[in-house]
C-alpha cells in the first residue's frame, strides 16, 4: 500500500479527478493550501495550490502516478509516493489493502 500525495495548481484539479477516473481512481482527499514559489527576481511569494491525498493497493500506483502527471500536464506541481503501513475504514473496521 502506498499514500499518493500531489500538489498542483487549482485549475489543474478537474483534469486529474477526470483523468484518475480513467483508472478507477475514485477515492481522494483535496486540500487547500499555499505553495511557497520564487519571483522572477528570487523573492518568494505563496501561490495557491491543492493537495491530493490518496491511499492505492501496489496494483494502483503507476496508473495512479501517470493520471496525476496526464491531468496535470503542462503545469507546475509534484507527486510524492510514500510507504503505507496500514489502512482502517472507520465504517466497517476493515483493515489493510480490503480498506482501501
Amino acid at each position: 500500500m502506498k499514500l499518493i500525495l500531489a500538489v498542483l495548481p487549482p485549475e489543474r484539479l478537474a483534469p486529474v479527478e477526470r483523468a484518475l477516473a480513467e483508472v478507477e481512481v475514485f477515492r481522494l482527499t483535496v486540500t487547500d493550501v499555499q505553495g511557497l514559489e520564487l519571483d522572477t527576481d528570487g523573492s518568494p511569494r505563496l501561490e495557491p495550490r491543492v493537495r491530493l491525498e490518496i491511499a492505492v493497493n501496489e496494483a494502483f500506483v503507476e496508473p495512479t502516478i501517470g493520471a496525476i502527471v496526464r491531468g496535470a500536464a503542462g503545469s507546475a506541481g509534484h507527486v510524492l509516493v510514500l510507504p503505507l503501513l496500514e489502512v482502517v475504514r472507520v465504517r466497517t473496521g476493515e483493515r489493510g489493502p480490503e480498506a482501501i
